[in-house]
């Protein structure tokens, strides 16, 4: 009995229990039908309050997101995929969008929309997000450390945008992630070596950011890395050997940082990689062998400190189609073994100390630039480089080289930059150069090239720079030589011959033309008013000088009627007349030898002059005191002080930053400036420096765009340098003196900011110790009678030392100061990039563009047209090629002050953009907004891309 109500008890309670389950399941079932109502509420809610979708456009419909392009939710209509790429959706802030409630988000990809703000904490409780992309936008603040939460991610993509701080430590957390982009940011403070626990990484890129510290050795655990790029940063210390493990690497990029040390031996472990690039840093010691790295397609380390011979393994690597090993201290011959080298296509190593022959290459008939100038190198030039039929670009320039110009030059068809300028070239220029129809540049100069010019030149209708002055030229230019020139010839240079007859008159007026130090006679062309700038000087010209400001003309004190010295018939002696006949003989021969051998050793100085950056002169020339550097002070003070009155304040016309300048006329009746320091700033040592600081770097420089240093003083009781006079006084007084402001008219305007970037690039590139300004403003670039530019006051300039840190401290004009000076304190190049970008805006705008540079981070830049910013005293021009110019302008000026200094072009690069022909543009200049010239786009298009 007690059995049996057992069981029935039990019957009744495994009832009681199934009934209870029952119920709880409804319940289950209940909130499990409300749970996604509620959801899916939230997060259409979130859209609409948002503001990044037009709901007041009449197709919007918020029931139907799911059928959104941007928009994919998972079968009970939960968005898990929002992904707005380049869309109308375009320059929201990021907070807009309530992320918290989209608990089933897995993939966010918002690129290049113009996201702004920051990067919400509140993306960390995504925990299911497996792909975070916000490429190319506007974002600032910091990376949340609240990154590290999501676990789950495999894509992670910051790149291109403006975050700053530290990288975070917790994105070590994120062990899941197979790519890590932050390329292009302001990020800074060290490389976490937390990053070492990110072992299923193939990609990471901190490219172009603002990183300090070491390369942490924990980078060397990310073994499954098929592209690791660190480029463009300030990293310092040694490549760790760790990175060496790397061997399934495809792709190496270290440029642009400060590493030091030498190029591991370990990295010969990475059999895999196809471009390796350590350019731009501190490295030592030799380089490797790496012979065994047969991948590789592409090569650069250049700018370095790297010495030795250059292996004969390298040209084992025969997939090669880029080589560069420019600006190093590789010495010794160039590898015969570079002839395997069939893919190459770029071949640079100049600015080295490579001595021995060019090796036979005829066969790399890929090659498209080849640069092997600034070396020592001698011999012949091969006339198989005339089989490189592909090269566009041939750098020979500052060796020494010998013999004649190779006559299977006229096969390189595709040819656009010849320089082989600086050597010891003789014989005379082959009647077959006319055939490089392509050639933009052909540079020649200071050589030992004699003959005459041939007719064929004339056919190089693309040529823009011309220039073989310093030869040994005669004969008389041809009555068509000009006919090719037109706007877009920069320069024409036949200057330091022994050219003589009549001056041809040009069909179209270019920009210079230097026919000065030559034997020219006749009369001067009115025709050559039409030239932006003519010196003619030191020639024997007869007759009226036409009346334009352009021309620079002054004869000769002697000069020889070469129009009647012609070479006579040689008739027989006479009888008796023996002693007279051997003297007819011997006479002339030994005066052309003299003459000859002098030639010889003046060009050889010269050659080394320039070469080497030296060369200081203490003598007079034809009574004038100042046509030569450091002259003596003493003969001079006497003429200095009757000019000035004793520098009288009437003589006065500025002051500087540690002197007065006055203008004096010297008793030879040259005009030239004078900027003294005054007593008691000589007993001030900051003044004193930068005033010897400025005799030392003009003293070494020459340059058509700087201002022309005549001779200094150093004497303990005054001390003052004589410059160039400028008529015009500098940019800042021109621009805010309306009549000279509208008489420098937009094609002055455009070739001012021209003169000021080559000035620039040869302090940056072409000096032997990169020279940087640190103070380039309006003030202190000065302009001549003809309106062409000068930099001038170098008294902040400063020698670039590559073993040295460079910091400083904050030096230059408010307004035109880098704004990475406020927290680096490194001088580099680009400091003096930022500064000339505000100069150009400053000469388009016709006033300091302080209220565009507060604009250029800010949503109201893309509705600003350029045509509204430009110097409304001007009429805008009808010329097209005038029109793509201040297009180009401006589009220089604002790369150049990109905010980031590792995305700004290289003054190199801005003065090359120049040069290039523009094709017309579709978008009339009214079209055309602040916003577009800041696109990577037209960027391209103007070459000024930082590569």
């Amino acid at each position: 009995m007690n059995f049996k109500y057992s069981l029935l008890y039990n019957f009744y309670d495994l009832k009681m229990w199934m009934a209870f389950l029952l119920s709880w399941s409804l319940i289950i079932e209940i909130q499990s039908s409300a749970t996604p109502t509620s959801q899916l509420q939230m997060e259409a809610n979130s859209i609409l309050k948002s503001g990044w979708w037009n709901t007041s456009d009449a197709q919007f419909n918020i029931s139907r997101r799911c059928d959104w392009p941007a928009i994919s939710c998972n079968k009970d209509g939960s968005i898990y995929e929002i992904n707005i790429i380049s869309t109308s959706i375009y320059y929201v802030n990021f907070s807009a969008l309530n992320l918290s409630v989209f608990h089933n988000l897995e993939s966010l990809v918002l690129s290049s929309i113009g996201l702004h703000g920051v990067v919400p904490k509140e993306i960390g409780l995504l925990s299911k997000l497996t792909h975070l992309d916000l490429y190319s936008n506007a974002l600032g603040g910091e990376i949340p450390p609240s990154l590290g939460n999501l676990t789950k991610l495999t894509l992670l993509g910051l790149s291109f945008n403006n975050l700053k701080g530290d990288l975070p430590p917790s994105l070590g957390n994120l062990t899941k992630l197979t790519e890590l982009d932050l390329f292009s940011n302001a990020l800074g403070g060290e490389i976490p070596p937390s990053l070492g626990n990110l072992t299923k990484l193939t990609y990471l890129s901190l490219s172009s950011n603002s990183l300090v510290g070491e390369i942490p050795p924990s980078l060397g655990n990310l073994t499954k890395l098929t592209h690791l790029s660190l480029s463009s940063n300030s990293l310092v210390g040694e490549i760790p050997p760790s990175l060496g493990n790397l061997t399934k690497l495809t792709h190496l990029a270290l440029s642009s940082n400060s590493l030091v040390g030498e190029i591991p031996l370990s990295l010969r472990n990475l059999r895999q990689l196809k471009y390796l690039y350590i350019s731009r840093n501190k490295i030592q010691g030799f380089i490797p062998s790496i012979g065994n790295l047969t991948h590789l397609q592409e090569l650069d380390f250049s700018n370095n400190n790297i010495q030795g011979i250059i292996p004969h393994a390298l040209g084992f690597l025969n997939n090669l189609t880029r080589l560069d090993l420019s600006y190093n201290r590789l010495n010794g011959n160039l590898p015969l073994s570079f002839a395997n080298l069939t893919k190459l296509e770029y071949l640079d190593i100049s600015n080295n100390k490579i001595q021995g022959f060019i090796p036979s290459i005829g066969n790399l008939t890929h090659l498209q630039e080849l640069d092997f100038s600034n070396n020592n190198i001698q011999g012949f030039i091969p006339h198989e480089l005339g089989f490189l039929n592909n090269l566009i670009t041939l750098g020979l320039s500052y060796n020494r080289l010998n013999g004649n110009f190779p006559l299977s030059f006229a096969n390189l068809t595709k040819l656009e930059y010849l320089d082989i300028s600086n050597n010891f070239l003789n014989g005379s220029l082959p009647s077959n150069l006319g055939q490089l129809t392509n050639l933009k540049m052909l540079q020649l100069s200071t050589n030992f090239i004699h003959g005459t010019i041939p007719i064929s030149v004339t056919n190089l209708s693309q040529l823009e720079n011309l220039n073989i002055s310093y030869n040994i030229l005669f004969g008389s230019l041809h009555s068509n030589f000009f006919q090719w020139a037109n706007y877009n010839t920069f320069l024409i240079d036949l200057s330091h011959n022994f050219i003589s007859g009549e001056v041809p008159s040009p069909y179209e007026n270019f920009q210079h033309l230097y026919l000065n130090n030559n034997n020219l006679t006749g009369i001067i062309p009115q025709s050559l008013c039409d030239i932006d700038y003519v010196d003619i000087s030191n020639n024997c010209f007869k007759g009226p000088i036409p009346y334009c400001t352009n021309i620079y003309t002054r004869n000769k004190d002697e000069c020889i009627n070469t129009s009647i010295r012609k070479f006579q018939p040689w008739s027989p002696p006479k009888r008796n007349n023996k002693v007279r006949h051997n003297l007819v003989i011997v006479l002339p021969v030994i005066i052309i030898l003299i003459i000859a051998l002098s030639l010889l050793v003046c060009l050889k100085l010269r050659h080394s002059s320039i070469k080497n950056n030296h060369g200081i002169t203490m003598r007079k020339r034809n009574g004038d005191l100042f046509c030569i550097l450091n002259y003596d002070g003493k003969i001079a003070y006497d003429d200095i002080i009757k000019a000035t009155e004793d520098f009288d304040i009437r003589y006065c016309i500025g002051t500087g930053a540690y002197g007065s300048v006055y203008k004096a006329r010297l008793p030879c009746g040259k005009v030239v400036a004078l900027k003294k320091l005054h007593g008691y700033e000589a007993e001030i040592s900051s003044f004193d420096e930068s005033f010897r600081n400025e005799v030392r770097i003009l003293s070494e420089i020459k340059h058509r765009h700087i201002v022309k240093l005549y001779g200094f003083c150093l004497h303990k009781r005054v001390m003052f340098l004589i410059y160039q006079y400028m008529e015009r006084g500098s940019l800042f007084s021109i621009l805010y003196d309306d009549a000279e402001a509208m008489e420098f008219n937009w094609r002055k305007r455009v070739n001012f900011v021209k003169g000021v970037a080559f000035g620039l690039s040869y302090l940056h590139h072409d000096c032997l110790v990169p020279i940087v300004h640190r103070d380039i403003s309006s003030g202190n670039i000065l302009l001549n009678s003809e309106w062409e530019a000068s930099v001038a006051d170098f008294g902040r300039a400063r020698l670039l030392q590559y073993e040295s840190s460079n910091r400083t401290i904050v030096a230059g004009t408010i307004g035109y100061i880098a704004p990475e000076l406020a927290y680096t304190m490194v001088v580099n190049e680009k400091c003096d990039v930022y500064s000339f970008g505000v100069v150009a805006l400053e000469t388009l705008v016709g006033r300091h563009p302080g209220d565009i540079l507060a604009l250029l981070q800010s949503t109201s830049i893309q509705d600003i047209k350029l045509c509204e910013v430009l110097d409304q005293r001007l009429s805008l021009p009808n010329n097209d090629r005038v029109l793509r110019d201040i297009i180009r302008v401006a589009a220089i000026a604002f790369a150049c002050l990109n905010l980031n200094p590792c995305l700004r072009p290289t003054m190199k690069i801005v003065s090359q953009s120049f040069v290039i022909e523009l094709p017309p543009f579709s978008i009339p200049l009214t079209g055309i907004s602040l916003q577009q010239l800041m696109s990577h786009e037209l960027k391209a298009l103007f070459h000024i891309v930082n590569l």
